[in-house]
């Protein structure tokens, strides 16, 4: 049983039990008391009302109000869970997510199941090799085993890394392992396309003690600049969708200004320049000339 199917057990029990004690849990999932401990600590960050109790005859409950007719959610709050898991099936695509959806959709009645919200995501060919090198990462720490591939960066090098591997992380379109890598002696993410000849290891590993504090920093995300453009209308749409309409004012010549934060690299001259003779960068000046060499290199490229 993984930690989500525990933890929904854990509170169908709860629901019809005033009082269950850390020992019973423990006993009843073949789990350590420390491992029930976090779970609580899990359902009470979740803002499922987890109460304890402390002696000899003391253990957990819920709180009495959400047993009024033995159902923490309603069909409404089901159906908000399906419509967020499904769109984690399509960027996932995972038999865990399935099943899970399965179960929730089991909760709801067939005739009260009416979703008013269809996501819809594109079904990219590299999916499925991401997905293959996703699976092997989850299972890696799961079992907390290390991990060992190679990674091309950027530029285009090649090197062999091992890896304690921590966490997976999902930003825009692609999908990040965090972990400490033991070649360079530190904390680094990695871009899953970029991974190749990815192998378990048969050596575990103890998570770091310095993980939760300091592990955690997203360093996948990049040193962002403030810009500012001149955008025509027919993109105005697409920037109000990633910076909000608060990022665009008017322009006297007809066109619009747009205030917005880019990445300092290569990223973000793609993404400027995925938009065509409808986005000019007007500052700042720096900006706009590192823009300008960039496009000309490209330009350059084709002759």
């Amino acid at each position: 049983m993984d930690k989500v199917e525990r933890l929904i057990s854990i509170i169908m029990i709860l629901l019809k039990k005033e009082v269950v004690s850390t020992t019973e849990f423990s006993e009843l999932f073949h789990v350590s008391k420390r491992t029930i401990l976090r779970d609580m600590e899990t359902l009470s960050l979740s803002n499922i009302p987890i109460y304890s109790i402390h002696g000899v005859n003391g253990g957990y409950g819920i709180m009495d109000e959400y047993k009024v007719d033995k159902r923490l959610l309603s069909s409404s709050d089901l159906e908000n869970i399906l419509t967020a898991l499904g769109g984690l099936e399509q960027i996932l695509l995972t038999e865990d997510v399935e099943r899970t959806i399965k179960k929730i959709e089991a909760m709801v009645s067939p005739l009260s199941l009416n979703r008013s919200i269809q996501l819809s995501f594109y079904d990219w060919d590299g999916r499925s090799e991401i997905l293959e090198t996703l699976k092997i990462c989850q299972e890696s720490i799961l079992k907390k085993r290390l991990i060992s591939f190679d990674y091309t960066d950027k530029d285009g090098a090649v090197t062999n890394r091992m890896v304690e591997p921590y966490e997976l992380h999902f930003s825009e379109s692609s999908w990040y392992l965090k972990g400490f890598c033991l070649h360079r002696q530190g904390y680094r993410t990695f871009k899953l396309s970029r991974i190749d000849h990815i192998t378990v290891e048969e050596r575990a590993f103890h998570p770091r003690d310095d993980w939760s504090e300091q592990g955690r920093v997203a360093s996948y995300l990049p040193q962002l600049v403030t810009i500012k453009a001149r955008i025509s209308p027919s993109i105005k749409d697409q920037i109000i969708e990633r910076y909000g309409r608060k990022s665009i004012e008017d322009h006297p010549s007809g066109l619009l200004v747009a205030t917005i934060h880019v990445p300092q690299n290569r990223t973000g001259f793609q993404f400027l320049a995925s938009f065509g003779t409808h986005l000019i960068v007007v500052e700042p000046k720096t900006y706009v000339e590192d823009f300008r060499n960039y496009l000309s290199q490209m330009v350059a490229s084709y002759f």
